[in-house]
């Protein structure tokens, strides 16, 4: 990643000029331009410009993950142009004018102008066109629809760059309109919303939110939480939450209802900023049928049970209780669960870093060491395997591997007088006072 001037610098540089077809800002080009493979593929396209999230971050004086360009060439014609400069040329998807440029081990993602021939709230059949300001009038807002040349002239239609400076997320073009194209426009509002808003929410971006929020029925799950991830992954989503929740966009995507004011004090804690401990924490309804709902992957779907459904460790425990509770849980799920049923107080913090610090203890013996003993293989291997282990876990998890067959000897050799005798079992007293 890269970073660049800070924002009061980049919007401040030069004279804001009217929205035409000249650029509307110049400010020097960012550093990341000097990249030598990002060099190499501009030079292959010299009527390409950098696009969206890059030149709005750039802008705003945030690090820039991802350069995506933009050119009025065919994608045909951008395959053949940088085939002839020896880069790598994949076509990504071509019926969408895109095709990605490998070099110097990054990809960078390449568009033809583009204009909507039919959408259906969903996706767009698009058509190509040599019109920047057409192409641009067809994006979600105006923050994100300039775009930068390579000698840093800024190209903007609809005013982002004031509102970028204003700190107002507003919809190129009408809202209701643009909604209507892809319904997923109303939670992309509320990430960027979270991201880059300051102040009141455009009155007429809400209305037509307001009147879209049916239309979210149509998008899959997928495409939902994948938003609704990058909304919790804001550094600070609570405004944008406490406004999805009151417009109801909220009860839509999260069945069982959802409390923002439960995610406020996770955030007011100090809690990571992570986006399933944060979902964790919102939701009101059963974690199942809102991983169903969401169609979390497996992992996700697992986590998020796992947060929810255990009892965390109290700050009263000692090392020994914690051990024990390491060794049979993860301790990010500890961690989490302190996260969603503690607080920030000086105790619950306490007790989180004992956590960090704390080993996770492992029970260092397995079946291979009671077959050793002369035991045959079978379910009484596994029965002496989870008593020694309860033996460890009584005592703090502290006994080392020796300690721990010396007590798996004690217990075969029980067993094995015992059948000699024809009595049953007796266990030694370190073995029965582990079961008291």
């Amino acid at each position: 990643m890269c970073r660049h001037m800070s924002k009061e610098a980049a919007l401040s540089l030069g004279t804001l000029n009217r929205v035409t077809e000249s650029p509307a800002l110049r400010i020097p080009p960012p550093s990341f331009l000097a990249d030598p493979p990002l060099r190499a593929v501009l030079a292959a396209l010299p009527d390409a410009r950098l696009v969206g999230g890059c030149v709005r971050d750039t802008l705003a004086g945030l690090e820039v993950a991802d350069i995506d360009l933009a050119t009025p060439w065919r994608p045909e014609e951008v395959l053949r142009a940088l085939q002839r400069e020896g880069i790598r040329a994949i076509p990504t998807g071509l019926d969408h004018g895109t095709v990605t440029a490998a070099a110097g081990g990054r990809g960078f993602e390449i568009t033809t102008l583009r204009r909507d021939l039919e959408t259906d709230g969903r996706r767009a059949r698009v058509g190509f066109t040599d019109d920047w300001r057409e192409d641009a009038a067809r994006r979600d807002f105006t923050i994100n629809a300039m775009s930068l040349a390579p000698d840093g002239a800024v190209y903007d239609y609809f005013g982002g760059i004031l509102d970028l400076r204003a700190g107002r997320v507003r919809f190129v073009g009408n809202p209701a309109s643009r909604i209507a194209e892809d319904y997923l426009r109303i939670l992309r509002f509320f990430r960027f919303f979270a991201r880059y808003n300051r102040g009141q929410p455009d009155s007429e971006a809400i209305a037509a939110i307001r009147a879209g929020i049916p239309g979210i029925s149509v998008l899959s799950a997928e495409r939902v939480w994948s938003e609704l991830k990058r909304i919790l992954a804001a550094a600070d989503p609570r405004g944008a939450l406490t406004l999805m929740d009151e417009l109801g966009v909220l009860e839509v995507i999260m069945p069982g209802g959802a409390d923002p004011a439960a995610l406020a004090r996770l955030i007011e804690a100090g809690a990571p900023a992570d986006p399933l401990l944060r979902l964790a924490a919102l939701r009101t309804g059963d974690p199942g049928v809102l991983a169903d709902r969401l169609k979390l992957s497996g992992a996700e779907r697992d986590q998020l049970l796992a947060w929810v459904d255990g009892p965390p460790p109290d700050p009263s425990w000692d090392d020994a209780a914690l051990r024990r509770a390491l060794a049979n849980t993860p301790k990010e799920t500890l961690l989490a669960r302190t996260w969603l049923q503690g607080d920030g107080s000086a105790a619950w913090s306490e007790l989180r870093n004992r956590l960090i610090q704390v080993p996770t203890p492992v029970f260092p013996l397995g079946g291979k060491d009671v077959v050793a003993l002369g035991v045959p293989p079978g379910p009484r291997v596994g029965d002496l395997i989870r008593q020694v282990r309860e033996w460890w876990m009584q005592g703090g998890c502290s006994a080392d591997a020796s300690a721990c067959r010396e007590e798996l000897r004690r217990r075969v050799d029980c067993l094995h007088r015992c059948a000699a005798g024809g009595v049953a079992p007796r266990l030694p007293n370190s073995a029965r006072s582990a079961q008291l």
